[in-house]
């Protein structure tokens, strides 16, 4: 009899009978594999020629481990009962055997990958206990809070003083949920370093199998990404700061009109006044008249106030503040706003606004200066020579589009991809910041500016917006 190891080609076994085995979890025996039998045909016994052939089953809890296989070449029935006990005794030892060694080499291959996991520093990994020891930690975590190993060792270390007061409430509902389900989800906190200053982290943690009160937490230090949080906010700050900048200025650049503009109605108003003081000082009184000249009176009072108005939200400066809108009545006030400028400059200004638009959660002040910054853009290009500004709005594949196209002088071709660039201007005394910030202001809301050129000449300025507008980083207005 000779024994085989476990690896095998499909000549090196009964290939049939070992796969039976496994199958049924039975025992196989063959008293005598040349007699006829339902394994006689397996390539492995016809050409081997064995008498005797036993396969038994090594079995654990349920589970098969693995394949005891035995032959005898010389002698029929070589397998008796007495024989095959003995062999299954032997063969449920050798099943749990086989089980320890497989899990004892799991174990030792976990215990590997947590070794090395701890070792390679790539976060911070800690052992503690639930009343605050730190019973071990790597390099990375110590270098988080400042401390060396012989600081561990001493016991000077606990994560309850590591953590400041306003965190130990948010530390207790972790121990809860570890004593409820033996794990904790990730969350973020701070640490107090040795020095006293803070690092702000996310830790996650479980106990250790079978204990209940040691476990292991996984930290991650979050100060980079604080910091780059911090960056984004100041650049959020600065771009507000210069979208309201841009917005002074240009409606400085207009005072002269904007007066104009407020002129027109107050004087329209004093002359209506000084009707009505005429139509009531006759004899007797022109009641009519004069009602008709003191309704022209509100109607010109109130108009003035609009423009003021609307001049006094674009100087505001305020936090976003998104309501619901209807934006062709944006488009309206704007075109109100800027007829003087237009007029200075003989611009007709047209309007092909989409009946039944549906109104939109946007920032109006925001929005007014897009339409501003457009609109301007577009009568500086045709101030030479006069020309048709044209303000469209419309439902499209369900975005609102907008488009603001003039007359004028066209579109760098050469400077397009630049044209939506911080700082960028084809004007002398341009500051280059509207189109960038009316870019930002359109992205904020979830929409998409950009410019084409016409086919004869001047240029259009086109946008979109989202009918369901999403919160995302508005700029300060």
């Amino acid at each position: 009899m000779h024994r085989r190891d476990g690896t095998h080609t499909a000549a090196a076994l009964p290939d049939s009978l070992v796969r039976c085995a496994m199958r049924t979890q039975d025992t196989v025996i063959l008293e005598d594999a040349l007699c006829q039998n339902p394994f006689s045909a397996d390539p492995y016994i016809v050409q081997r020629r064995a008498r005797s052939i036993l396969c038994l089953p090594l079995i654990n809890q349920g589970k098969l481990i693995g394949i005891l296989y035995l032959e005898n070449n010389l002698a029929p029935q070589v397998f008796t009962a007495d024989r095959v006990t003995v062999l299954k005794v032997l063969a449920s030892q050798a099943a749990i055997s086989l089980e320890n060694t497989r899990l004892y080499r799991d174990l030792e291959d976990r215990d590997a990958r947590i070794r090395r996991l701890v070792e390679a520093n790539v976060v911070g990994v800690v052992m503690w206990t639930l009343d605050g020891a730190i019973i071990g930690a790597n390099e990375a975590f110590l270098h988080m809070v400042q401390y060396g190993h012989e600081d561990l060792a001493s016991g000077r270390v606990s994560w309850t003083d590591l953590t400041p007061a306003e965190w130990r409430d948010r530390d207790e509902r972790a121990v809860a949920d570890l004593k409820a389900t033996g794990i904790f989800q990730p969350f973020e906190k701070e640490y107090f370093r040795k020095n006293g200053s803070r690092v702000p982290v996310l830790l996650a943690g479980a106990l250790f199998e079978g204990s209940r009160n040691e476990g292991v937490a996984f930290v991650l230090d979050l100060s980079e990404q604080k910091r780059a949080e911090q960056e984004r906010e100041r650049l959020r700050q600065l771009e507000a700061e210069l979208a309201h900048i841009s917005r002074v200025s240009t409606l400085g650049e207009m005072a002269a009109s904007l007066a104009h503009e407020i002129k027109q109605p107050i004087a329209a108003a004093i002359t209506s006044a000084n009707s009505c003081l005429e139509w009531l000082a006759h004899d007797p009184p022109n009641l009519d008249r004069a009602r008709a000249a003191a309704a022209r009176i509100d109607k010109y009072g109130n108009r003035a106030a609009e423009i003021i108005d609307r001049i006094r939200s674009l100087y505001k400066k305020s936090p976003p503040q998104r309501e619901l809108v209807d934006v062709n009545g944006i488009i309206e006030e704007m075109l109100t706003l800027l007829k003087g400028e237009a007029n200075r400059y003989s611009v007709a200004m047209r309007r092909e606004l989409a009946a039944d638009l549906p109104k939109i959660m946007v920032d109006r002040v925001q929005l007014q200066q897009v339409f501003m910054n457009l609109m301007l853009n577009a009568i500086e290009a045709m101030k030479d020579s006069g020309g048709e500004l044209t303000v469209k709005s419309e439902l499209r594949d369900g975005q609102l589009q907008f488009s603001v196209s003039d007359t004028g002088v066209g579109l760098p071709m050469e400077k397009m991809d630049q044209m939506f660039s911080a700082f960028f201007t084809t004007k002398p005394q341009g500051s280059g910041m509207g189109l960038a910030i009316s870019c930002s202001i359109v992205e904020s809301h979830g929409g998409r500016l950009w410019a084409t050129a016409t086919h004869a000449r001047g240029a259009t300025f086109h946008f979109t917006l989202p009918t369901q507008v999403t919160e995302s980083s508005p700029l300060v207005a």
